[in-house]
């Protein structure tokens, strides 16, 4: 099966990646706006299947299909109002709210195999959705996090996360006041929760905070070491195969 994922958000991009490697679905391709998919789309032959984000960094998607005659079936991955995409839902094979969840996603990749060789190519009605978008919900991202604290709930502005990590199956919060606090989440929730322009996951165990990056360091393996302006308790090292992505996010 050929499957590509277009969606703006190069980390949101590569959690969808990892979670359809997870069912053994492998994305060729990752297109991250409208221009850059349709050039794509002119000099390649089209995918069996697309994951689509609707508003790109240039421009809302469906740009793409105005453009080009695409046969290709559609799984919508948005973070528009699910009452909205719901008058379209039967239109395409399905669409992922995000944050994406497992289980929402294996029950569409399993609708769309289990579709007819005449069902799988579908052809959408762009104008009819973009009129259901005419005032599209702005993405919100995480602000703050509650957390417990003995018997009382604290806020933590997420301006004040240096950085967040995974140790002995729990998820940490690491504050610039250094302190740590247990979530009641995962890495993988987080990176679709926060702003991708100020938080990175560099590795399976950290995420950081692109402002609280105090210095960069070459590190064995064509990696790099990062040094945060608080936290000390234990090395924090760009994965090698995340480092390319790294480098890009930081400019």
């Amino acid at each position: 099966m050929r499957v590509i994922i277009i969606e703006d958000e190069k980390p949101s991009a590569r959690r969808l990646q990892r979670m359809l490697n997870e069912v053994q679905i492998e994305a060729e391709v990752m297109l991250h706006s409208v221009e850059e998919s349709i050039d794509w789309f002119q000099h390649h032959e089209h995918p069996e299947l697309i994951f689509l984000d609707i508003q790109l960094s240039d421009g809302l998607s469906f740009e793409i299909f105005e453009a080009i005659e695409i046969k290709s079936a559609v799984i919508f991955t948005t973070a528009y109002d699910e009452y909205a995409l719901q008058a379209f839902k039967l239109n395409s094979i399905d669409y992922l709210l995000k944050p994406i969840d497992e289980d929402d996603l294996k029950k569409a990749v399993s609708k769309y195999k289990e579709r007819t060789p005449q069902q799988q190519s579908v052809t959408l009605d762009f104008n009819d959705i973009k009129k259901l978008l005419v005032n599209p919900i702005e993405r919100e991202y995480k602000k703050r996090f509650s957390v417990k604290v003995g018997q009382h709930l604290k806020l933590i502005n997420i301006d004040d996360i240096e950085c967040f990590y995974s140790e002995n199956k729990g998820t940490y919060a690491f504050t610039s006041e250094g302190r740590n606090y247990l979530l009641d989440t995962t890495l993988e929730q987080l990176e679709d929760e926060l702003e991708p322009y100020k938080f990175f996951r560099i590795s399976r165990k950290f995420v950081v905070n692109i402002n609280a990056i105090d210095d960069m360091v070459s590190y064995t393996n064509s990696r790099l070491q990062i040094k945060l302006n608080t936290f000390k308790e234990q090395d924090i090292i760009v994965a090698r195969e995340r480092v390319k992505d790294f480098k890009e996010w930081l400019v």
